[in-house]
């Protein structure tokens, strides 16, 4: 992977996961961010663990009229590779931006974990995790 961008067209597809994560959460989209998930999918951050499409769904619109208003995410990935035809581990580093902000504090950064797998076409993601970046 070179600056973000894999030479794989497959993998390059990929990586380009974390964007429609970017994409639903600005626009505080609980279907759209859970539509990314395959319908078993898991969804692991501090403190909280959803399986399936519908748990997540109901997490996020929660999230969204609660901790997470008026927030962005964002994630640059920084490891990319293929387990088999249809399966790939994505690596990402960002974080949860409040409003006004266009960097996220090293005290939010975090590094993510992306278990994708290609179904019907589509890179969906089958588990999602991340951990704070930085030590406590």
């Amino acid at each position: 992977m070179t600056n973000g961008v894999h030479p794989d067209p497959e993998l390059a597809a990929a990586a380009a996961v974390p964007q429609r994560i970017v994409e639903a959460w600005a626009a505080h989209d609980a279907e759209a961010f859970a539509e990314v998930f395959t319908e078993d999918g898991t969804m692991i951050l501090p403190g909280v663990y959803e399986k399936g499409r519908e748990g997540i769904r109901r997490f996020m619109t929660a999230a969204y009229q609660g901790p997470f208003k008026g927030t962005r995410v964002t994630g640059t990935p920084i490891d990319l590779r293929r387990l088999d035809a249809a399966t790939a581990l994505l690596i990402t580093q960002g974080g949860v931006l409040a409003d006004g902000e266009s960097e996220v504090p090293e005290e939010r950064g975090v590094r993510a974990s992306w278990l994708l797998v290609r179904q019907d076409g589509t890179w969906l993601l089958a588990a999602y995790q991340n951990s704070p970046r930085h030590e406590a």
